[in-house]
């Protein structure tokens, strides 16, 4: 098994904001378990925090890779010989896309707060899906890393 001449791998990271949100949930907690005293006041400060980052965490983990002729987007794996035409998105196109262009059987990898987006056609003829929309921060280069594994497949 040959792998793709341009390995690709992103994070889909939460912004910072959400950490200092996270932080803000737990001094929440504080606050409202504060008339039962002190200790527990610091368990809410604590257990609101870690809950809230993890929360911020889980959503903030997902990945996209290239690797092995395959197209892996958070839980789908496409492979890249059933991928084709690729268009790359600007902010603006791709809050259309995700709005009012948007095919409802489409999958989408969405992350709001990641402004670019990569727009990957479905030709698998018994796939309904007509497309693929992944927010990435660098959509030219997982075009490219698409381009390369799909010739190399």
């Amino acid at each position: 098994m040959q792998l793709s001449a341009l390995p690709y791998e992103e994070r889909l990271t939460a912004p910072r904001s959400w950490w200092l949100i996270s932080l803000l949930a737990g001094v929440s907690m504080a606050l409202i378990v504060l008339p039962l005293g002190v200790l527990p006041m610091l368990g809410g400060l604590a257990g609101g925090t870690a809950a809230a980052a993890a929360a911020a965490s889980a959503y903030g983990s997902v990945r996209i890779r290239v690797v092995g002729g395959l197209l892996i987007a958070g839980e789908a794996k496409i492979p890249v010989s059933a991928l084709g035409e690729m268009e790359v998105l600007d902010a603006e196109e791709a809050r259309a896309w995700r709005t009012h262009r948007a095919d409802p059987r489409c999958f989408m990898l969405l992350r709001a707060y990641v402004p670019g987006a990569l727009r990957v056609e479905i030709t698998d003829p018994e796939d309904p899906t007509p497309y693929a929309f992944l927010s990435t921060r660098e959509p030219e280069r997982l075009a490219e890393a698409l381009r390369a594994a799909k010739a190399a497949a």
